[in-house]
């Protein structure tokens, strides 16, 4: 909830998921209108590094921003996100001012 209401703050509309697969399926509905995601490590069904593997598979998603925020912290964890394809990745807890910096570190803006 935090997230939310941390974007919604920054500007940004945003579309929530239970889960990978329902995440998914709204980044490839193509009508949802997504044009950043934020994928935590630990969803359920999908965790958030396969999601990221499957936009990244995906030719008409290339190009999406993806950024990871999550409590992983371990370093082979990050370095993994980074090369499967993520633009940032956010450690938890954070702040606004922290996710705002890595937004635009990433070159993603409101």
């Amino acid at each position: 909830m935090l997230l939310v209401r941390t974007l919604k703050q920054i500007g940004y509309e945003v579309q929530e998921a239970a889960n990978g697969r329902e995440a998914l399926a709204i980044i490839e509905a193509g009508n949802s209108g997504v044009n950043l995601v934020l994928a935590d490590w630990n969803m359920p069904e999908m965790n958030g590094l396969e999601l990221l593997k499957k936009v990244r598979q995906n030719p008409a998603l290339s190009s999406l921003a993806v950024v990871m925020v999550t409590t992983e912290t371990e370093i082979e964890q990050i370095a993994e996100a980074m090369q499967a394809g993520a633009n940032e990745y956010v450690m938890k807890p954070f702040t606004q001012d922290i996710l705002v910096e890595k937004l635009e570190l990433a070159g993603i803006r409101p």
